[in-house]
């Protein structure tokens, strides 16, 4: 989990840095566009090749060589001349989106097999952790390390997060090598989880007849519907992340990058607060916090994105961030967690058909929502996605109520 943070600091630095160099080195906001677009299309492929790639190849190994192929690629960006550095820039795009949800897959997936089925949310709630600290790192420092040092070192430190990542990966323990031809991996799940995964989901082997990813959500209705959820809730996200630098801009045209980068400092401290608190319940109770932590805490975030436009004074404002942290990192751990508890066989499938549908989610947001703010406000555009996740989160609670109402045994909380 410390490579994983040491790499995540380097990816969220060069969020800013790689942008930056796109519009200096094309001259046009469009490429800019474009390159997120790429790095978007990529990752969205690779969740479809996820779960088969998974099945042939040990997670180990799938995590090893997507950190050393975005080490390389990272590399001959800088190594490229001024010639070959568009068609670079092309290769960075390629293999920075799509390894990466390779990599979060094969982690997330794994991750039972690491630790063991009781740990899940401790580790889960480590490696969000790890992430929040190195967004929050990787944000604050882009400014400094581009204008002090330049763009060459900014990429050259990437390269060294990766390549740090790819060791602490082979010096990895994954009883069995992290191989999943089994279909065990569902015992231990909280009663609340099994209702939500619906009949039949424990130990339900991979059906042959369609599409491993398919068979997985066929295997647990309810799943199919947290699955849809998550891209609901990634189309929100997509809201928040281009309306936060315009808002910014209308409180303050001479500073527009304090209020963002406040903003997205005190979400990662209520991140942070909560990840703490989920370690300590797992702890204390052996359970995870399951299927209805990931709904409420969806309706929680996205309620509180929306007021964080709504005009309140800075102090309001500053509570509001933190429990949009706190509520987004529930809806993490819950849905991380409770995706693991599908059987071994069916579990990258189902992290790699996520991963899809969260891509396309973000995606087609992000092209939705940079042409309403043209029009509408932030607050109205915040309102109408996030509104949207709220309406879908209510669909999913109720229907996770109905599914624990008739499933026998007791119920869980």
């Amino acid at each position: 989990m410390t490579g994983y943070a040491i790499s995540s600091y380097g990816t969220f630095l060069n969020m800013v840095a790689l942008n930056l160099f796109v519009y200096e080195t094309t001259g046009r906001a469009l490429a800019m566009g474009l390159f997120m677009a790429v790095r978007l299309a990529s990752g969205f492929a690779a969740g479809l090749t996820a779960g088969g790639l998974l099945a042939r190849f040990t997670a180990k190994s799938v995590m090893l060589w997507t950190n050393i192929a975005q080490a390389s690629v990272m590399l001959l960006l800088v190594l490229a001349p001024d010639g070959l550095r568009t068609a670079a820039l092309v290769a960075v795009s390629v293999v920075v989106g799509s390894c990466g949800t390779l990599f979060m897959v094969s982690l997330r997936s794994s991750i039972p097999e690491m630790v063991g089925e009781d740990r899940r949310s401790w580790a889960n709630s480590l490696s969000i952790t790890g992430r929040s600290l190195a967004m929050v790192a990787g944000f604050a420092s882009a400014g400094v390390v581009v204008s002090l040092v330049g763009y060459t070192a900014a990429f050259v430190v990437d390269t060294a997060t990766f390549a740090v990542c790819a060791v602490t990966v082979a010096l990895l323990t994954v009883p069995g090598g992290g191989k999943r031809r089994d279909g065990g991996g569902s015992r231990g799940r909280a009663p609340d989880e099994a209702a939500a995964a619906g009949p039949g989901a424990a130990g339900a082997p991979a059906r042959r007849r369609g599409p491993a990813a398919l068979a997985a959500l066929a295997a647990a209705p309810g799943l199919a519907l947290m699955v849809a959820l998550r891209g609901v809730d990634a189309l929100g996200s997509s809201s928040h992340n281009a309306a936060l630098p315009v808002y910014s801009s209308e409180l303050d045209t001479a500073r527009p990058a304090v209020f963002v980068s406040a903003f997205w400092c005190l979400w990662a401290l209520g991140n942070i607060v909560v990840q703490q608190l989920i370690q300590r319940y797992a702890r204390r109770t052996g359970r995870s916090v399951g299927a209805l932590g990931f709904g409420w805490g969806t309706c929680l975030m996205s309620a509180a994105f929306v007021l964080a436009f709504a005009g309140f004074p800075m102090v309001a404002t500053a509570a509001v961030a933190l429990v949009a942290g706190a509520a987004d990192g529930l809806t993490e751990v819950s849905y991380t967690s409770h995706l693991q508890t599908l059987p071994a066989g069916l579990r990258a499938h189902a992290f790699g058909l996520s991963a899809t549908v969260e891509n396309l989610g973000f995606g087609a947001g992000m092209i939705l929502v940079a042409a309403a703010l043209d029009h509408y406000t932030p607050l109205t555009v915040v309102g109408w996605s996030h509104g949207a996740a709220i309406v879908f989160a209510a669909v999913f609670l109720i229907r996770v109520a109905g599914l624990r109402t008739s499933s026998p045994g007791p119920t869980s909380t």
